[in-house]
C-alpha cells in the first residue's frame, strides 16, 4: 500500500496505533533513525507512522514490535490485527474485542488532540473528575470489584488528566447538563468536592466549561453525549467520539462532522456563557451544603 492511498483508512486507528508505537520506541530507548533502518525505510517514515499520517504495513509493524522487545504473543497478535484494521478503507469504524489491552480506545486520541469539545449529560467529563468521583463511577453497575482493580482504574483516569496540565496542554471545552451536577455520584461530600474542583478548573486558561441549565428547555443534542477531537496536524480530520456500553463509535465523514459540530455550536449558544459558570456551580454547591 502506498502512503498516499493509506489516508482513506480509519483515522482514529492510525493515530492510536502510531502513538502506541511511539511510546514503545521511547520506552525501548530506540531512535527513529534506527527504527527506520529496521523497516528498510527512513526516519521520516517512522515519524509519519507515529503521527498517524500514513497506513501500516503488517510486516513493518511486526518488525518494530520485535525491535521494541514485545514478547507477549497475544498482545503482538492484537497489535498486528489493529494494523490490518487501520488499513481498511471506511469513514467510520466500531471497535470491540479487536482492541489491545492498552487501548481503552479513546486514550491515544485524547493525548494526541489539540482541542476536545464534549457534551455530557450523565457524568462530569472524565478529564475533570476528582479521585472520589472517579472511584464511584468505576463501581457503578459492576457489582463487587476487587479493590486493586478499582484503584488501577482510578489511577488510569487520573493519569489521563495530565493532558490538561502538560507543557503543551489540550484545550477542553465542555458543556455539561445541570442534571450531571445535581446527581450526587459518590455521595454528597464527594459531590461538593467535585463541584469545588470544577470551580477551580474554570480558572485554567485552557478549560472552558458551560452548564446547560434546566430552564434552558430543549436543545439540539437529543442523541446523547459525544466529543469532537481536533488535532494539531492540519492533514488530519476532526473525529467525533461516541461511547457505548461495550464499544465506541468514531466518525470522520464530512457530513457527520458538520452535523455534530453544528449541534455542539448550538449547545454552546443555548447554555449560559462561560463567564456565568462559576456562579452556577456555586449555587448548586450551596444547595448540596444545606
Amino acid at each position: 500500500m502506498n502512503e498516499s492511498g493509506a489516508q482513506s483508512g480509519p483515522t482514529a486507528l492510525r493515530i492510536i496505533l502510531g502513538a502506541h508505537l511511539r511510546r514503545m520506541r521511547d520506552a525501548a530507548g530506540i531512535s527513529r533513525s534506527d527504527a527506520g533502518w529496521e523497516i528498510r525505510s527512513s526516519e521520516s517514515k517512522v515519524s509519519r507512522m507515529e503521527l498517524g499520517r500514513v497506513g501500516f504495513k503488517e510486516r513493518d509493524v511486526g518488525d518494530l514490535l520485535t525491535l521494541y522487545g514485545l514478547d507477549d504473543g497475544e498482545e503482538r497478535e492484537r497489535l498486528l490485527a489493529l494494523a490490518r484494521e487501520a488499513n481498511n478503507p471506511g469513514w467510520w469504524h466500531r471497535y470491540g474485542d479487536v482492541l489491545p489491552s492498552w487501548f481503552h480506545s479513546y486514550l491515544g486520541l485524547e493525548a494526541a488532540a489539540a482541542l476536545i469539545r464534549t457534551y455530557e449529560l450523565q457524568f462530569v467529563p472524565g478529564l475533570l473528575q476528582t479521585t472520589d468521583y472517579v472511584r464511584a463511577v468505576v463501581q457503578l453497575g459492576r457489582g463487587l470489584i476487587p479493590a486493586e482493580e478499582v484503584e488501577r482504574r482510578v489511577a488510569l483516569r487520573v493519569n489521563r488528566q495530565e493532558v490538561l496540565t502538560r507543557a503543551n496542554p489540550v484545550r477542553l471545552w465542555a458543556v455539561v447538563d445541570e442534571s450531571v451536577l445535581r446527581r450526587p455520584i459518590g455521595g454528597v461530600k464527594a459531590m461538593i468536592m467535585q463541584l469545588d474542583s470544577l470551580i477551580e478548573a474554570t480558572h485554567l486558561p485552557n478549560i472552558t466549561l458551560q452548564v446547560m441549565k434546566f430552564d434552558s428547555g430543549g436543545h439540539a443534542a437529543t442523541g446523547g453525549a459525544y466529543s469532537i477531537l481536533r488535532f494539531p496536524e492540519q492533514d488530519l480530520p476532526d473525529i467525533v467520539y461516541i461511547e457505548h456500553l461495550t464499544s465506541a463509535l468514531y466518525l470522520d465523514k464530512l457530513e457527520d462532522l458538520d452535523q455534530y459540530t453544528a449541534t455542539m455550536e448550538a449547545l454552546c449558544v443555548a447554555a449560559p456563557p462561560p463567564n456565568k459558570t462559576r456562579d452556577i456551580l456555586a449555587r448548586i454547591r450551596r444547595d448540596f451544603d444545606r
